[in-house]
């Protein structure tokens, strides 16, 4: 099982993503992404400018470690969150147009098909899938 219906619609309303690779010292790195969800390869895509030339490019290159996290806050009164969590392998796809793409293996969300529940007591969703 991928992404579910919620899922979906969720990553298709949102723009901007945080992409985490490891550096070749172990250090982490976050950086914040457009993206896009890819159904033919039931991926996540990301586009940038000078991608092949950026150390996010370079880290999941040189070994493929990768989380990716979408949220945000509809709501502060009442307290109102959502968030999807993606940890997979990534690519680093060459071309004329270089890419990282995300291949999940766990996925994580919440307040998706929950909107109006108080956040404490959300249920994850989370579960392992094909990469």
């Amino acid at each position: 099982m991928g992404f579910t219906a919620e899922e979906l619609a969720y990553l298709a309303g949102q723009r901007l993503g945080r992409l985490a690779t490891v550096q070749p010292d172990g250090t982490l790195q976050v950086s914040p992404v457009g993206f896009t969800y890819n159904p033919e390869t039931a991926t996540i895509d990301i586009r940038g400018w000078k991608m092949a030339a950026s150390r996010k490019y370079r880290n999941v290159a040189e070994n493929g470690r990768v989380a990716f996290v979408v949220d945000d806050v509809p709501s502060v009164n009442p307290w109102r969150v959502r968030c999807l969590e993606i940890r997979g392998r990534g690519e680093a796809v060459d071309g004329p147009e270089p890419i990282i793409r995300i291949h999940p293996r766990r996925i994580i969300s919440f307040g998706l098909d929950q909107p109006d529940q108080d956040a404490h007591t959300l249920t994850a969703n989370k579960r392992d899938v094909s990469a």
